[in-house]
C-alpha cells in the first residue's frame, strides 16, 4: 500500500508544473475572459451628494458593457474613494519616512494597521490602478497593448486623482517564449502573440508640499498584472531557473522561469524591462542623489512578482543604492528560500497584501520552510521533499505579510475568484482592515462588544 502512495505522488509530481497550477489555470483563464482580454474597464464614483449615489454607488462602465462590480456599493464607494484620495488626507512622515517605508519590517504597524501606513498603502495602490487604466485592453484596436495615454499626461488622464508626481519613463515586459511555440500560432490573431507590451511607468515626486510631507523624494515604479496571452503562456512556466551570475548546484537564488523571463527578455527593437529599470533608476539618481530618496515598488499579481525581481536587481546593482520598498498586492511567489535569503541581505523591504481567499497568492510550486498556511514540504517523507527540489518547484514566500480575507467583509462575494483577486478588492480590504482580532471596520465594533461581554464572564 505504502509503495502504491509512493508511485502515486512520484507520477503528480513528475506532472507537477501542470498539476500545481491546474487548479489556478481554471481561474486565471477566468480572469483573463472576464477582466483582462476584454475591453477596459474604468472605476467611476458618483459623487457624494449625488441623488444617484445610495441607488448605484460604484459603477464599472466598459466599451462593450456595464456590470456592477460590488455587492453592497455605497460602502464600497468610500473605500474606493479613499484609495483615490488617501494622499490628500495622509499624515506628515517626517523623519518616520523610512520606518513606514519598512526599515523595521513594519514592526508594531501592521496589527492592528496603523492609520498613516493604511494611507500610504492606498496610496501606492493607486499607482497600480493608473497603469490598469491606461493600459489598451482592446484587442481590435491599433494600440491594444501599449499606454492609451502619453508619459505626460497619463497620470491625468487615469483618473486617480493628484499626486504630485511625474511620470519619467514608461515600461515594456518582453515575452521570451516566442520563438518556441507551435506554428500554428502564427495562423492566430496578431494580438494572441503579441511579445512586447507595456507594462508599467517610473514616476518621480516633483511636488514640494508632497516631497515635505513624505520627508524625503519618493520614486514610484509601477506594474500591471497580466494583460496578454503570452504573458499568461510565461505565467505558466512554474519551475525556478537560476538567477544570472549566481552559482547554483541546486543551492543558490533561484526564481520562477516565466516571469525572470518577462523580466530579462527582449527584442531587436525594443530592451528588456530589466534594462529599462537599470537606465531610469541610474538617471534618477545621478539627478538627485544629494537629497534623500526611495524607490517604492508596487504592483498587482504579475505585476507583484515584478516588483519583487526590479527590487532585487536595483539594490543588488546600484552601489549605495537607495532605500528600495515593495508594496504588492496579490502577488503569486517568486524564488527559493535561497532567493528569499539574498532579498533580506541586500535590504530590500518587502509587504505583501494577501487575500486569504485569492488563488493567486497560493501558486507557484511548494512552499518549503514556511509558515505558510497553502500547501507545505515541511512533514512530508524526505523522498518526496527530495523529489519537490529536485523538480525545482520549492518556493519560499519574502518579506512582511499583511493578511486580509474577502470572508471578513460583508459586502463581497467570498465565492468569486474573481472578486477575490480584483485589485479593487485588495483596496477595499486594505481600507476595511482593523487587526486580527477585529478584522473589518463594519464588524468591529461587533466584535469589540462581544470581546468585552466574554472578559466580563471570565
Amino acid at each position: 500500500m505504502r509503495m502504491l502512495c509512493k508511485s502515486q505522488l512520484s507520477l503528480s509530481l513528475s506532472l507537477s508544473p501542470f498539476f500545481t497550477f491546474f487548479f489556478s489555470t481554471r481561474h486565471l483563464l477566468q480572469l483573463t475572459m472576464r477582466l483582462q482580454l476584454r475591453p477596459p474597464c474604468t472605476t467611476r464614483f458618483l459623487p457624494r451628494h449625488s441623488h444617484h449615489s445610495h441607488q448605484h454607488g460604484v459603477v464599472t462602465h466598459c466599451a462593450k458593457r456595464v456590470r456592477l462590480t460590488v455587492t453592497n456599493s455605497a460602502v464600497l464607494h468610500q473605500s474606493f474613494e479613499s484609495s483615490v484620495d488617501g494622499a490628500v488626507n495622509s499624515a506628515k512622515l517626517g523623519n518616520k519616512w523610512m520606518e513606514y517605508q519598512g526599515l523595521y519590517n513594519w514592526d508594531g504597524l501592521l496589527d492592528p494597521l496603523d492609520d498613516t501606513l493604511r494611507d500610504e498603502i492606498l496610496r501606492y495602490g493607486k499607482f497600480v490602478e493608473a497603469t490598469y487604466r491606461s493600459f489598451d485592453f482592446d484587442p481590435d484596436s491599433s494600440t491594444y497593448g501599449d499606454s492609451k495615454f502619453s508619459r505626460k499626461n497619463l497620470l491625468n488622464r487615469s483618473e486617480i486623482g493628484y499626486t504630485g508626481y511625474e511620470l519619467t519613463s514608461n515600461l515594456r515586459a518582453t515575452c521570451g517564449v516566442g520563438l518556441g511555440l507551435p506554428r500554428w500560432l502564427d495562423r492566430t490573431p496578431a494580438w494572441m502573440s503579441t511579445r512586447s507590451s507595456w507594462i508599467g511607468y517610473v514616476a518621480v515626486c516633483q511636488d514640494k508640499d508632497e516631497i515635505a510631507r513624505l520627508g524625503r523624494r519618493d520614486v514610484v515604479i509601477a506594474f500591471r498584472g497580466t494583460a496578454t496571452c503570452m504573458e499568461w503562456v510565461e505565467n505558466l512556466r512554474a519551475t525556478l531557473t537560476s538567477l544570472v551570475g549566481s552559482t547554483n548546484n541546486g543551492g543558490g537564488p533561484m526564481v520562477e522561469s516565466g516571469f525572470w523571463s518577462l523580466y530579462t527578455s527582449k527584442l531587436p527593437t525594443c530592451p528588456s524591462l530589466q534594462e529599462m529599470v537599470r537606465a531610469e533608476i541610474g538617471r534618477v539618481i545621478r539627478s538627485y542623489g544629494d537629497e534623500p530618496i526611495s524607490v517604492t515598488i508596487t504592483g498587482h499579481s504579475l505585476g507583484a512578482a515584478l516588483a519583487t525581481l526590479a527590487a532585487y536587481d536595483i539594490a543588488t546593482t546600484f552601489d549605495h543604492a537607495p532605500m528600495v520598498t515593495v508594496v504588492s498586492f496579490g502577488g503569486p511567489r517568486v524564488g527559493n528560500t535561497s532567493f528569499r535569503c539574498q532579498m533580506e541581505k541586500s535590504g530590500t523591504k518587502i509587504l505583501r497584501i494577501v487575500n486569504s481567499d485569492d488563488v493567486i497568492t497560493k501558486v507557484p510550486g511548494f512552499v518549503i520552510d514556511n509558515n505558510d498556511v497553502a500547501v507545505k514540504t515541511a512533514g512530508l517523507p524526505s523522498w518526496l521533499r527530495k523529489r519537490v527540489e529536485a523538480m525545482q518547484l520549492g518556493y519560499a514566500d519574502v518579506g512582511q505579510e499583511l493578511r486580509l480575507s474577502s470572508r471578513e467583509s460583508p459586502y463581497l462575494n467570498k465565492n468569486d475568484v474573481v472578486t477575490c483577486h480584483d485589485l479593487q478588492t485588495y483596496l477595499h480590504l486594505v481600507n476595511g482592515f482593523v487587526s486580527s482580532t477585529c478584522p473589518f471596520r463594519a464588524t468591529a465594533t461587533r466584535m469589540l462588544e462581544r470581546q468585552a461581554r466574554e472578559k466580563a464572564f471570565i
